[in-house]
């Protein structure tokens, strides 16, 4: 039942496509269509206006120039005569456009038939009894043989009969009805041309979707999201199909630090849990321990009790920073760095100094930073047990001399520094002090998690900067980190 849903889900997702890519073609066939349909209209309109106005003229010019000359001149039947070896009004009629000329009589006998024979009807007989000359019968469509013609009839006058002309134009006619069924086979041919070139034309456009969607839809069901997304060219598709990978990496980036994450808490939540539940069953035989026993118990449950409570806490805090959603905001740095001062006196009841130089504002979230530099604060704390020197918090600005080892001009907008005099850091330990968990054999022994510079790490990076680590001249440590002026790229620092 599940597969057969899975290819159901196939099915109706490559309609879809086939769909997009059919509307594609659909749609340019018949944009094509449409043009070819109305260039060709308009053109076998055109040419077929002009080829009958044209006709029409000729025929107009052979007729006025036979009443001009009837009107001029008194001429007789037998001066159309076929036989006028000199040429004549006839061959006058015939020479512009294949006139046929027929004669007609006093009483309107045919004195020379036309090739082929005009019809005579009451009003070709009335003209060629007419006493004016270059009176005019006009007859249209009068179907001659297997011909259509236009037909003039013009009397000679005196009663000496007249003189009938003819153009056929039906020949004309099927002339522009073999081009009316060319224009249309071509239009015929474009459409299916366009229809073929559209389709091409949609699924190359399309593929790449085509290629998308199969991607995404392997994510949705396999939910790995390594797949490899198929990104080519520049254009939109392209720049969906990279954006959608820049996606999946960084959903692939989180679900492997979310399963980090959790996987070192519960190895680093093993050893407390398990300390304290071997205190809680030493608890049930409290009656008989001496005292100085119970008093060494009840202080391990206490401190147990309170790295459990920190270890905790600082997960959540991690867990925090990862998906932090607090606003950027115009933040001093060095206001923050006073804050984290005040709460380390009253917390640790140490000596904590800030010294600022340059311009400390910055685009940033107040609540990552003021983490960061706590954890910073307290971690030297931490490890500098004699407190002979105080605390010092460095915070520098962009082009502001930091003195020795600061590196001002590595390029982030604000350094943050944290100086202690304790044991310092090994040199094999100072590239993995950030890292999730991890502690220093030297600091096994004291109360932490190994959470609090990756903390540090995680708020860096966020505001584009880097975290970084050092020993001092003279013992002891400086820890710090970079924020970017504008929240993105990374700055320098010292490791």
């Amino acid at each position: 039942m599940r597969s057969g849903g899975a290819r159901l889900r196939r099915w109706v997702a490559r309609a879809r496509l086939s769909s997009l890519r059919t509307t594609f073609t659909v749609s340019f066939a018949a944009v094509a269509a449409a043009v070819t349909v109305l260039v060709g209209f308009l053109s076998y309109d055109a040419a077929a206006r002009l080829v009958r106005v044209d006709q029409q003229t000729v025929f107009e010019g052979v007729v006025q120039d036979l009443l001009d000359e009837v009107r001029h001149s008194a001429l007789t039947p037998a001066d159309f005569a076929t036989a006028d070896a000199d040429g004549g009004p006839r061959d006058e009629l015939i020479r512009p456009s294949g006139t046929v000329v027929q004669v007609l009589g006093p009483d309107a006998s045919v004195v020379d038939r036309g090739h082929p024979p005009l019809p005579v009807g009451a009003d070709d007989k009335r003209t060629a009894a007419a006493r004016p000359a270059g009176q005019l019968v006009e007859h249209r469509d009068v179907d001659v043989g297997d011909g259509m013609y236009r037909v003039a009839t013009v009397s000679l006058g005196d009663g000496r009969g007249a003189v009938q002309i003819a153009q056929e134009f039906s020949d004309t006619e099927d002339l522009l009805r073999e081009l009316q069924q060319r224009t249309v086979l071509l239009v015929g041919a474009v459409v299916i041309a366009a229809g073929l070139f559209g389709w091409w034309l949609a699924r190359r456009i399309t593929s790449r979707l085509v290629r998308l969607a199969r991607a995404a839809e392997d994510v949705a069901r396999t939910g790995r999201l390594g797949i490899q997304v198929p990104v080519a060219g520049y254009d939109e598709v392209a720049r969906l199909g990279r954006s959608f990978d820049r996606m999946l990496g960084r959903l692939a980036q989180s679900e492997e630090d979310q399963r980090r994450l959790v996987q070192d808490a519960g190895h680093e939540l093993r050893t407390p849990l398990t300390s304290l539940r071997t205190n809680i069953s030493m608890l049930r035989r409290i009656d008989e321990l001496p005292p100085a026993a119970r008093g060494e118990l009840v202080a391990d449950l206490a401190q147990e009790s309170r790295e459990l409570t920190d270890l905790v806490n600082e997960l959540v805090d991690l867990a925090a920073g990862q998906s932090d959603r607090e606003p950027l905001q115009r933040v001093a740095v060095a206001d923050i760095a006073e804050d984290a001062a005040v709460a380390a006196r009253r917390r640790t009841g140490r000596a904590v100094t800030v010294r600022v130089s340059g311009d400390t504002v910055v685009d940033g979230r107040p609540g990552a930073l003021q983490r960061a530099l706590s954890n910073l604060v307290d971690n030297a704390a931490k490890f500098d047990r004699g407190g002979s020197e105080p605390i010092d918090i460095v915070v520098t600005g962009v082009g502001t001399p930091a003195g020795a080892g600061t590196g001002a001009d590595a390029g982030p907008a604000v350094r943050v520094e944290v100086l202690d005099r304790g044991p310092g850091i090994a040199e094999e330990d100072l590239e993995r002090v950030f890292d999730r968990f991890y502690r220093a054999p030297d600091a096994r022994s004291l109360p932490g998690s190994g959470l609090g510079l990756s903390i540090v790490r995680e708020v860096a990076a966020a505001h584009g900067g880097d975290p970084f680590a050092r020993r001092r001249e003279g013992g002891g440590s400086a820890i710090g980190f970079t924020v970017s002026g504008g929240g993105g790229g990374g700055g320098g620092g010292e490791g």
